[in-house]
C-alpha cells in the first residue's frame, strides 16, 4: 500500500519530468513536422544567421517620414540598414537620445517617434553613414 507522501512523489516527479520535456522539445517551432513514433528523434532547429555589419560607410540608409497604420502619428523611419540586431539597437539608441524621443529598433528598420528626418540625417552623416531623405 502507497501512503501519500510516495503517491505526492510520483506525481511531482511526473509533473517535473513533463515539465522538462515541453522545453526540451519546443513544439510550437516545429515547421512541416507532423509526427514521430521514434524515441530518439530529435527535431533540429534552423535559426537564420544574423548578417555581418557593414561598415557605416558601405551602409546605405533612407530617412523617410511615415504615418500610415499609426493613427495619424508622425515617425521617422530609418530603412536600409545590414547587420547585427545589436548594432541596429545601438545605433538606435544613439537616434534616439540625440533626438530626445522615444523609438524602437526591430526589423532591420529604426523607428523615432516624431518628424526628425533632418536631425536624424545629419546625425548619421556625423556618424560616417550615407544616409538621405526621402
Amino acid at each position: 500500500m502507497m501512503c501519500v507522501t510516495d503517491l505526492w512523489e510520483t506525481i511531482k516527479f511526473t509533473f517535473i519530468s513533463q515539465k522538462n520535456m515541453a522545453k526540451k522539445n519546443n513544439w510550437k517551432n516545429r515547421d512541416g513536422v507532423v509526427y514521430s513514433t521514434s524515441e530518439d528523434f530529435d527535431y533540429s532547429y534552423h535559426e537564420e544567421e544574423e548578417p555581418e555589419t557593414l561598415d557605416p560607410s558601405e551602409q546605405n540608409l533612407r530617412v523617410q517620414l511615415d504615418k500610415k497604420a499609426r493613427g495619424g502619428k508622425q515617425v521617422t523611419l530609418v530603412n536600409g540598414f545590414v547587420g547585427s540586431s545589436d548594432d541596429l539597437a545601438a545605433l538606435g539608441k544613439l537616434l534616439k537620445s540625440k533626438c530626445g524621443v522615444g523609438g524602437s529598433a526591430k526589423d532591420g528598420e529604426i523607428l523615432i517617434q516624431g518628424d526628425f528626418r533632418k536631425k536624424v540625417a545629419d546625425i548619421l552623416v556625423k556618424e560616417g553613414y550615407r544616409a538621405r531623405s526621402i
